[in-house]
């Protein structure tokens, strides 16, 4: 089975030790301590690889975790003009090891939910980082804020030799992937596959499988891979989600999967999810 990006961090988050400052301190002043630093969707490299030297003031890091070695790792949301790099771009090409790639994931949605957090969001008063990055703390109000990871659901469905997949807009052309989209509150898994086949496509599903999770760190989801079989065939797009929706033969989706159709249509790459559920849905 192909490799999804995001899934093999190395790291021991120790969350039991989060809340001690002297810990965190004696963590932070380890002579093999990492510091990734991010901004937004960047993050900085040296020479090509993860820049990760201590390099100015730690105030204000988060703590990751420890890697088998027992370095601690953290990350500081500081913009460093002209040596950042995007972090999709690093997925794409594939020049970050695959263990640091999944710390980079936790690293991203973590600084992206403090640099949009920084108020309460009960009264609006400013609030400071704790339990080593893991709460935000309002001095005001006493309120409590955690990071948030929205669970997206993504789902191959199937209807005996074929698959249905769909393409938006903004994606490269041909290529189709797996529907998908955010639970909402109250649902089960089920129930968002479901709902979102429906919205998407018109097409009622019914039995529902679960495949595999990927963290996607763009900015903070946990998708949700399902296989689910329709009981109906005739698609009714949503165009405000969908350009276009196709039933696929099995034939068909081994050749876009493999980059090899006649017609030039590819499906999802390796790192997605999108990719492992369709690969799964031909079994």
């Amino acid at each position: 089975m192909a490799p999804m990006a995001f899934i093999d961090s190395p790291l021991d988050r120790n969350a039991n030790g989060r809340a001690d400052a002297d810990v965190i301190k004696q963590r932070q002043e380890h002579p093999k301590a990492r510091f990734l630093q991010l901004f937004g969707d960047a993050v900085r490299l040296q020479k090509g690889q993860l820049f990760t030297a201590r390099d100015g003031a730690v105030e204000g890091a988060i703590y990751l975790g420890e890697d088998l070695d027992r370095n601690p790792w953290f990350a500081i949301s500081r913009n460093t003009d002209g040596k950042m790099s995007s972090l999709r771009p690093l997925m794409v090409e594939g020049k970050i090891k695959p263990a640091q790639l999944s710390i980079l994931a936790q690293a991203r949605s973590l600084v992206y939910w403090h640099e949009r957090h920084g108020y309460c969001a009960v009264c609006g008063h400013k609030t400071a980082m704790a339990d080593a990055g893991y709460r935000r703390h309002c001095p005001s109000c006493l309120a409590d804020h955690f990071p948030r990871t929205d669970p997206v659901v993504i789902m191959a469905v199937t209807h005996g030799d074929n698959i249905l997949l769909g393409r938006q807009r903004a994606w490269v052309p041909g290529m189709y992937s797996a529907v998908a989209g955010f639970m909402e509150p109250g649902e089960t898994v089920e129930q968002a596959v479901a709902r979102e086949v429906k919205e998407e496509t018109s097409i009622v599903v019914g039995k529902v499988s679960y495949v595999a999770s990927q963290p996607w760190p763009f900015p903070s989801s946990l998708m949700i891979g399902c296989i689910a079989e329709a009981a109906s065939t005739a698609i009714s797009l949503d165009d405000k989600e969908l350009e276009n929706a196709r039933w696929f033969s099995r034939a068909d989706v081994k050749l876009m999967l493999a980059h090899k159709h006649p017609e030039g249509i590819s499906a999802s790459h390796p790192w997605a999810i999108a990719h492992r559920v369709i690969s799964a849905a031909l079994q």
